[in-house]
């Protein structure tokens, strides 16, 4: 993945620097920060991305929003095993093809431990799709929104703030200060746990002219007034993304500022990190949300200055994210064993590191019930099996999958119409699929 500042790196942090990330000049912190080990960019054609995808099914999707996304991304594997993520944008998005090209080659060139980085596009007809690195362990907004497991810990978030300014001012370096509609769900986390900024906000906008998707409660004053974004919307941007860390939840910012004024903090603050900082640390971080949000844009800092003031908080981060990592770790291997195993039709082994992977609950995998369901089926062990196809298709509703897993259950159950009624569920989504593909 070519992400320096992995687990490994927090491991090796030595003592005598409280764990905390030493500073460095900006040369270092470029060279660093380049990675080395992906491909360059280059074009990609429609048949390729659709292989990659299996014809852009429906359980690929990845979007927070599924379907219903105006522009839907898909998780795809390439021949040569690379995983990818795909964004395919609806047929008026990009109506000017050497815009989009022009666009995606600019933004491709970018190369950065801190980006989920782009790999390439394709721009056949009236398709236009971006193709970034994969990134498994979901959005911020997934981990502070709507968290299953545990609340994301202080030490974490601030890693999180850390490396977003960090990837901002990887991208003004080379000149791409500006980012579209930054926001939680721009952030996402690679196989590490570590926080990767989406390079689709670095795409400048499309004909619609929307730059910002969230309520206009959450936008830059200045771009209410004159529908552009500027480097400074961005320092906004970023603020609101501080409040996100510091409340848990997705607060206005005008009610956020109310709260500082009336130094009303512990309000703000989310309850899930009592005790998890210091007084002079939230402190700190309310400071320079503020800071952020500034009615007047010249009076905002820039990435830079946001990088100097995260880096001396970044304190007893090493035990937080070990465990985050290790945490992740353990369910990806849980799920690796389980996947070996039902390759080697050992279906009890199969049974038992899929019920792993699940019951440590930071993932959701349709798959996954799916392969448990089959390994169920092959066991003798009908009702189980039923109930993880129904999980699965909660999961992904039109997935014909595991509408066929519940035939073959309901069938070995010996609810014959009921088996019926699923198998022909599952033909109907196959032939919706097949006709789409």
């Amino acid at each position: 993945m070519g992400c320096r500042c992995s687990k490994l790196s927090a491991c090796c942090w030595s003592s005598d620097q409280n764990g905390s990330i030493p500073a460095a000049d900006n040369d270092e912190n470029e060279e660093k920060g380049e990675v080395d080990d992906l491909p360059a960019f280059r074009e990609y054609s429609i048949e390729t991305l659709k292989m990659a995808t299996s014809g852009f099914a429906v359980e690929n999707i990845v979007s927070e929003h599924g379907e219903k996304a105006p522009n839907v991304v898909y998780k795809g594997k390439l021949e040569n095993q690379r995983r990818i993520a795909v964004k395919r944008f609806n047929r008026s998005a990009w109506p000017d093809a050497r815009q989009f090209l022009e666009e995606a080659r600019a933004v491709g060139q970018l190369r950065n431990h801190t980006l989920a980085n782009l790999l390439g596009c394709c721009c056949e007809g009236d398709e236009r799709l971006l193709v970034t690195e994969f990134m498994p362990n979901d959005t911020l907004a997934k981990h502070l929104f709507h968290w299953e497991a545990q609340p994301m810990k202080w030490a974490m978030r601030l890693r999180v703030a850390l490396h977003l300014a960090e990837a901002l001012e990887y991208c003004t370096s080379k000149g791409r200060a500006l980012y579209h509609d930054l926001n939680a769900y721009r952030i996402v986390f690679d196989d590490d746990g570590n926080p990767r900024l989406s390079c689709f906000g670095l795409m400048k906008n499309s004909r619609d002219g929307k730059s910002y998707s969230t309520n206009l409660a959450f936008t830059p004053p200045e771009y209410l007034r004159t529908g552009r974004v500027t480097p400074e919307s961005v320092m906004y941007s970023f603020g609101t993304l501080l409040l996100d860390l510091l409340s848990g939840k997705h607060i206005p910012p005008s009610h956020a500022l109310d709260l500082i004024r009336d130094r009303n903090i512990q309000t703000l603050i989310d309850s899930c990190l009592e005790g998890q900082f210091s007084n002079d640390d939230g402190t700190e971080l309310v400071r320079l949300a503020s800071r952020c949000l500034q009615y007047e844009p010249r009076e905002r800092p820039n990435p830079k200055s946001l990088v100097a003031a995260l880096v001396p908080l970044q304190r007893d981060i090493k035990l937080s994210f070990q465990m985050w990592t290790n945490q992740m770790q353990e369910t990806l291997t849980s799920k690796k064993k389980g996947d070996v195993a039902f390759r080697h039709k050992e279906f009890r082994a199969a049974i038992e590191c899929y019920t792993q992977f699940i019951d440590i609950g930071t993932m959701v995998s349709p798959t996954v019930y799916a392969r448990r369901s089959l390994s169920y089926l092959m066991s003798d062990m009908p009702q189980e099996a039923l109930n993880d196809a129904m999980q699965a298709q909660m999961v992904s509703p039109i997935w014909h999958i595991a509408s066929y897993l519940q035939a073959a259950a309901l069938f070995a159950l010996g609810k014959e119409d009921q088996a019926q009624a699923a198998l022909r569920e599952g033909s109907e989504h196959e032939n919706k699929k097949n006709a789409t593909s």
